[in-house]
């Protein structure tokens, strides 16, 4: 059984409710309660911090620690917080073939995609909806590390080896390496104070190393991979680290003052902020990337080849259009819209749903994204949102919410 033993009652107010943005989190582990419950290599480090654990899509992992779930999204955005994202799945992909078989799953250019550069993409189905997003970093020509969600470990792992196998019985030259989260550690060091913290541990210079790049040095002895990137909207890195290493790293990290300990609530409240999708909530196997307002992710060149899963039903869309359209809500100071309130017309007609939605710490005000017919999806729009019989006032808003800070070196 699912359990949350946890007391979010006096995190933040907005409207009638007092809480945390927590109940998509809530939600997304119930998908998954009946899996056998898993912890990251980190888990210890939780339980001696005082973090909240709950069960997440299987995962044993903090909610919060002692700070309430705004406080905590605030430190992110004014100095920087350090995240336990260990239950990803981290995957090697190596091999003269390696390219072939990504962009064979995925809608990315990844032939033309520089060394140390990353590709935020998707895994599409012959429908053209979206199996996974995850993010491939190119570390060489052959070599690929792939980042996707714990959620979808059992099916992305299945994805990629079954192609393996497909591709190597005829011969490719192509190997796959699922990286066990108790020996392969990943945290997530974000905010406008995530550079400085980790630059006085580091002999490279961060200033070189840009939004969506990569780059492997050396920590306590250690050889670690720090990708410029997060699912926060700020400045930030993901750092993979060995199971043996990474509690050393976080507390070494945590010796800087600018610095704490940051959970799952205070995660999902900053990227609805940014704008940034939860797969099997705004994105899912029924929703293609036209529909969810991320065409971009369909890279020129593979638009030209077509070669892609999904690709007659994404390109068509592209031409002529969809039935709905994901965008952002802003709302008044009523209750926050969860996951699966209806989005009327100002005249009471149902024309879509909330997938997201909880207070902004940031704004002051509930925000949502939804799903909406494309003639109704411009921005400065008025709907009405459903919320517990009741309907209240929003607007589609353009997102991010909140401006992004991505380091771009410029």
């Amino acid at each position: 059984m699912f359990r949350v033993t946890i007391s979010v009652g006096r995190n933040f107010k907005c409207g009638e409710k007092s809480f945390g943005s927590l109940e998509s989190i809530i939600n997304y582990g119930r998908l998954f309660s009946s899996q056998e419950t898993r912890k990251t290599c980190l888990y210890d480090l939780h339980v001696e911090h005082q973090g909240k654990i709950v069960n997440f899509a299987g995962w044993l992992l903090p909610v919060q620690y002692r700070e309430a779930i705004a406080a905590s999204h605030q430190h992110t955005r004014t100095f920087a917080s350090l995240f336990d994202v260990g239950h990803m799945l981290q995957t090697r992909v190596t091999g003269k073939d390696a390219t072939e078989l990504l962009e064979s799953l995925t809608t990315s250019d990844l032939k033309n995609l520089s060394q140390g550069s990353a590709a935020l993409t998707v895994f599409t189905q012959k429908n053209g909806g979206i199996l996974d997003d995850l993010i491939i970093t190119k570390e060489q020509e052959d070599k690929y590390f792939v980042v996707s969600n714990a959620g979808r470990r059992n099916e992305d792992s299945g994805l990629i080896k079954e192609k393996k196998d497909e591709l190597k019985a005829k011969g490719k030259d192509i190997n796959v390496e699922f990286l066990d989260p108790l020996e392969q550690g990943l945290v997530a060091l974000q905010g406008p104070a995530a550079a400085g913290a980790l630059q006085s541990l580091v002999k490279i210079d961060l200033s070189k190393l840009k939004f969506m790049n990569s780059i492997e040095t050396e920590v306590l002895n250690d050889r670690i991979k720090i990708s410029r990137c997060g699912y926060t909207g700020e400045d930030g890195f993901e750092i993979s680290v060995s199971g043996r290493t990474a509690g050393d790293l976080v507390e070494k990290i945590l010796e800087n003052p600018d610095v704490k300990l940051a959970g799952l609530g205070a995660r999902d409240s900053l990227r609805l902020e940014a704008g940034l999708c939860l797969y099997g909530h705004d994105i899912d196997e029924e929703t293609t990337p036209v529909e969810a307002a991320l065409t971009w992710l369909v890279a020129k060149r593979r638009r030209g080849e077509a070669n892609f899963p999904g690709a007659e039903k994404i390109l068509s869309q592209m031409k002529s259009g969809v039935t709905k359209k994901r965008v952002g809500l802003t709302m008044g100071q009523g209750p926050p819209a969860r996951e699966g309130a209806a989005i009327l017309t100002p005249e009471g007609e149902r024309v879509g749903k909330v997938t997201s939605g909880g207070p902004s710490p940031t704004l002051g005000r509930p925000i949502a994204m939804g799903y909406v017919p494309p003639n109704l999806a411009q921005n400065g729009n008025g709907v009405l949102v459903e919320v517990r019989g009741k309907t209240y006032k929003a607007t589609l808003t353009k997102m991010p919410f909140v401006k992004t800070n991505y380091y771009t070196n410029k």
